[in-house]
């Protein structure tokens, strides 16, 4: 008898779990999460609802600019405790398709990725690539003084939309590197 209640009557410790959602669908299943929990005061087993996003630099008519992208299309994070309650309302949410692990028994993340994701995308350092750009991307300048000519990043500020590069230069037929100081609209990135 025993057996049959703890199976019936799962409870896991909070965790953060992975929730696959349809395409497109990540925002509405926050949204609709979010409502559920405050109308059926689950408040003390659902604690939070993420759609990961970060921003990042996309070049469009000609000028670059800041937007937002969601970090892990089709996923939507959740702080909970897993019981038949919280299972059911998540799992049942319009847009859900369900749980990262077993349908019956969702796999949590472990505390390690949980920190990791979370930290990246409070402290804005989710991937050196924020602004498109990677230290040692071949990029070519396209607006300045060295318009036209490649470089090399080699570092990158992404709060002040900054990039550090080496641009080549010839000096009586020796190369030589200058490090210059670029606004991130005023380079490409090469395709390799």
């Amino acid at each position: 008898m025993e057996k049959r209640v703890a199976e019936s009557e799962r409870i896991s410790e909070r965790a953060w779990y992975v929730v696959h959602t349809f395409s497109g669908y990540e925002k509405k299943v926050k949204a609709t999460l979010e409502s559920k929990i405050a109308a059926q005061g689950l408040e003390d087993v659902i604690f939070d609802v993420i759609v990961p996003m970060r921003d990042e630099s996309e070049f469009k008519d000609g000028r670059r600019r800041i937007v937002k992208k969601k970090v892990f299309p089709g996923y939507v994070l959740v702080d909970m405790i897993v019981n038949n309650n919280s299972w059911f309302v998540v799992r049942n949410t319009q847009g859900v398709t369900g749980f990262v692990g077993s349908e019956k028994d969702p796999i949590p993340l472990s505390r390690e990725e949980a920190e990791r994701i979370l930290t990246e995308l409070v402290d804005g350092r989710a991937a050196d690539d924020t602004l498109g750009f990677k230290a040692n991307d071949n990029v070519r300048i396209i607006d300045g003084i060295f318009e036209n000519r490649l470089a090399v990043v080699k570092s990158i500020d992404a709060e002040k939309q900054r990039l550090k590069v080496l641009v080549e230069v010839s000096n009586s037929g020796a190369r030589q590197y200058i490090p210059v100081d670029l606004d991130v609209s005023q380079v490409e990135k090469i395709k390799d």
